[in-house]
């Protein structure tokens, strides 16, 4: 059997009030998002839930209908080689949005999952459905209200939001090999040799960088923003004002972490929004960009 559905985003303004949603039926769809946000984003995270909420059907091929060509190309072209690059485009930036792409593929592996794109507004019923919820979520959002949420897939025991709430801490199989490796000669060295996990030096590297970050926003915020100034110029903001994009409660000790071959993410949660800092650790910590995303 084959699970069809159509998966869409909205953003009322780009960044603005933004809404994703999937859509199989007029019982089984599912809608949320953002106050704000950006249309990709709604557009990479319905997938995200869609994977998410069929998990638990993995033995079924899975056909996604999907109007974005952003997504699909992300997904079916460009995902595989910026895997081995760690993360990174051709020109050795570090690929944006990474942190909802990175919860797609660990909800791919071993699924059979089938991308059709489909134009937009065109009349496609599926499509105009899962449009409809998530523009609808957008505007809900916009008057600072709750979104409708839909009746979800029957059985579903997934979250991609509340995967990307908690991320794995990853490295690529070569790197878990080179720290197997590492190990055994530290044990033949001596008892207290200790072996360097790359992955967790650079998960240290992004909790320091991301500290950096917290108190240049601080100094912004007292009129010195000459330092978050430097931190930020080669950073995609979203939203593109400084004060917008840092939040006068921007602080955690100790933010969620995923490092991503030579990229690192730092997720920073306050009250009603959730703050996504992606970092290039190919030599100090850059920061390459910063999404503020405002839930209420």
């Amino acid at each position: 059997m084959t699970i069809i559905a159509a998966a869409d985003g909205s953003a009322l303004g780009n960044p603005g009030p933004a809404g994703w949603s999937w859509y199989i039926d007029d019982d089984t769809w599912a809608a949320g998002g953002w106050k704000k946000s950006t249309n990709n984003r709604g557009e990479l995270m319905a997938v995200a839930e869609l994977l998410a909420a069929t998990a638990h059907r993995a033995d079924e091929e899975l056909c996604i209908l999907c109007d974005s060509q952003y997504v699909i190309n992300s997904v079916t072209k460009w995902m595989p080689g910026w895997k081995k690059k760690g993360w990174k485009k051709r020109d050795g930036k570090p690929v944006l949005n990474v942190d909802i792409l990175s919860v797609i593929d660990r909800l791919m592996q071993g699924r059979n999952v089938r991308f059709e794109w489909i134009k937009g507004h065109a009349g496609h019923e599926m499509n105009e459905a899962a449009d409809e919820r998530a523009r609808a979520a957008a505007t809900s959002f916009q008057a600072g209200e709750p979104a409708n949420e839909g009746p979800g897939f029957p059985g579903a025991t997934k979250s991609a939001e509340l995967m990307m709430a908690a991320p794995e801490t990853v490295g690529s199989s070569a790197t878990a090999e080179a720290s197997s490796s590492t190990s055994g000669k530290a044990a033949q060295g001596g008892l207290f040799d200790a072996a360097a996990d790359p992955v967790a030096e650079a998960a240290s590297k992004v909790r320091a960088a991301q500290t950096t970050l917290v108190r240049a926003a601080g100094k912004a915020r007292d009129g010195e923003d000459a330092r978050l100034q430097f931190l930020t110029k080669r950073a995609a903001l979203v939203p593109a004002d400084l004060s917008a994009a840092f939040p006068g409660d921007f602080s955690a000790p100790r933010p969620e972490v995923n490092v991503i071959g030579s990229t690192g993410v730092a997720i920073t949660r306050g009250s009603g929004w959730t703050a996504t800092s992606t970092w290039d650790l190919s030599a100090d910590a850059v920061l390459v960009a910063h999404h503020l995303s405002i839930h209420a």
